[in-house]
């Protein structure tokens, strides 16, 4: 569905990504993990077109998109959701939902669309009218994750979807994570709770310096030793 072949990123003259290769299967979710400043964002960024990359290949449902702009991507079925929401705080819940459908092909969907954001998250029918920055923390990544299902998504992109979230919070996000792909779209998941992550994961990559040092099943990333002991403490 999605591949990445020898993806290379700069910032100026500084390398972000190095050769980095990966591919996300139908129906898969593949978690990328790593610290902070690893370049897991990066790999959304450029996936998703906002930063071109300098050199590799990256290819959506058999059509080369790294030379595409955002736009053109989107409308494919390739959708982000950003680290840190970036809602629009004076507007609704419901026109930051009806947002996310801009694409043409989405927009004929947009009631439906509506019905299955409101089936994943009730609290957002009921606080549809509120906007958008009243909202608590929680209620708030609702909303990134429906806008972003607005956009009818074949793969839907999250980055950081747990960050500055309760535990309890932080349960419900990782089962709606789970239920979304129970419901046929595939999930990229850049993410700071790695046992969650990895738990869920079909298959992982490790990220250190720009370059994957690690891949393999979920299940078999979360039980290696070296990542047991540099991301969980163990």
């Amino acid at each position: 569905m999605l591949q990445l072949e020898n993806v290379n990123t700069h910032y100026g003259l500084v390398q972000a990504l190095r050769n980095v290769s990966f591919s996300v299967i139908q129906g898969q979710v593949v978690s990328i993990i790593g610290s902070n400043g690893a370049g897991k964002t990066t790999t959304l960024n450029t996936i998703s077109g906002v930063f071109q990359c300098s050199s590799g290949t990256i290819q959506f449902l058999g059509r080369r998109i790294d030379r595409m702009p955002p736009h053109q991507i989107v409308e494919l079925g390739l959708i982000q959701v950003p680290e840190g929401r970036l809602l629009f705080p004076y507007m609704t819940v419901s026109e930051n939902l009806e947002l996310g459908a801009f694409a043409r092909e989405a927009r004929k969907e947009l009631k439906a669309s509506y019905e299955t954001v409101f089936e994943l998250f009730p609290i957002l029918e009921q606080r549809k009218f509120q906007l958008a920055g009243t909202l608590s923390g929680g209620e708030q990544q609702m909303l990134a994750i429906g806008r972003g299902l607005m956009a009818k998504p074949k793969l839907l992109m999250l980055d950081e979807p747990s960050i500055g979230l309760g535990p309890l919070i932080v349960e419900q996000v990782f089962q709606t994570i789970k239920e979304i792909n129970q419901r046929g779209i595939s999930v990229l998941l850049v993410e700071q709770d790695v046992f969650q992550s990895l738990a869920i994961a079909h298959r992982a990559c490790v990220l250190e310096n720009g370059a994957i040092v690690l891949e393999g099943d979920g299940k078999e990333v979360l039980n290696n030793p070296q990542v047991k002991e540099a991301y969980m403490g163990i």
